[in-house]
């Protein structure tokens, strides 16, 4: 069984406009609810295409209930911890014009101690049929980056794979407790090294020196640069696929999916990369984060190619 496990979960609201400006009214052309919440979006992508996972988490409110009603929607199972306060919206503008994206988060819910105990109580015992686990993404006030050492730490008594994705400082935090595999974007690869990155052999030997020093196996997503995987004993650079942007938010999420098929099925980990990142291409079709048609997907996926690097 897979099993998402996300702290913080979230709404996504995508608000289209022609040019972003301040100061004025603007009319959006359309708006998009969608799953937020990286572990969350990679359930959702997952129950898209029919894969089964369990998705546990912290949730509040109205908001909390209409996150869990969508996943139930793709029959995913859900098992959230409900605590104070709301939660979050994050509110994605896009700017037609420029073909950017900005995104504005709310705030969270009200985590005590004892809802953490109770989270990772569930998660304990979601442990033992998991077959992968997928964490990450920001953490609500009142929990600490220690919760995902924490966390991966428990994966890894039972020997269960962990694929991680956060920011820094909830990045370091996770390294710690040495997850399978560690999922960086770009930025979030170059804050961890504490240097701008740019080019891909740049990009490679930072996921080296990361993966020497954790024992993690480095996949990072480069955005229109594609991804660049350093796995044990082999590496390879995926070039992205052409497509017409719509909105990348959920994109990197795809691959956390197709990452955590691939374990959960006994495949290859190439297998898992040219799913995430077939998948990925098709989120960006759509308006909304992480969502995406899986007759896309189906699509890209020949078109994946994994080159060795360097």
């Amino acid at each position: 069984m897979i099993v998402s496990l996300t702290p913080n979960t979230t709404l996504d609201l995508t608000v289209f406009v022609p040019r972003l400006t301040t100061n004025t009214t603007i009319h959006a052309t359309r708006t998009v609810h969608s799953m937020g919440g990286k572990p969350a979006d990679a359930s959702w992508i997952l129950g898209r295409r029919g894969i089964e996972s369990l998705a546990l988490g912290l949730a509040a409110g109205a908001v909390g209930q209409k996150v869990a009603g969508m996943l139930r929607e793709l029959n995913v199972t859900v098992d959230f911890c409900q605590v104070a306060g709301e939660t979050r919206i994050n509110t994605v503008i896009v700017d037609e014009a420029a073909g950017e994206h900005t995104t504005i988060t709310s705030a969270s819910m009200q985590v005590h101690p004892e809802d953490v105990a109770a989270l990772l109580a569930r998660y304990e015992q979601a442990l033992a049929q998991a077959s992968v686990v997928i964490t990450g993404g920001s953490l609500p006030p009142g929990m600490s980056p220690d919760f995902y050492a924490d966390a991966i730490n428990l994966a890894g008594e039972r020997d269960v794979p962990v694929i991680f994705d956060a920011a820094p400082p909830n990045l370091q935090a996770g390294l710690q407790a040495r997850p399978a595999f560690v999922k960086p974007n770009q930025h979030e690869l170059s804050a961890l090294v504490g240097r701008e990155l740019g080019t891909l052999d740049e990009i490679y030997q930072a996921a080296r020196a990361v993966q020497a020093q954790y024992g993690t196996q480095v996949v990072a997503t480069l955005g229109e640069s594609g991804a660049l995987a350093a796995l044990a004993g082999r590496s390879y650079h995926i070039p992205s696929i052409p497509v017409q942007v719509s909105s990348p938010a959920g994109a990197g999420d795809a691959v956390l999916a197709g990452l955590a098929q691939a374990l959960h099925q006994n495949l290859p980990i190439e297998d898992g990369l040219r799913l995430g990142i077939a998948a990925a291409s098709a989120v960006c079709l759509q308006p909304g984060t992480a969502a995406y048609a899986v007759d896309d997907m189906q699509r890209f996926l020949p078109l994946v190619e994994l080159l060795p690097f360097p």
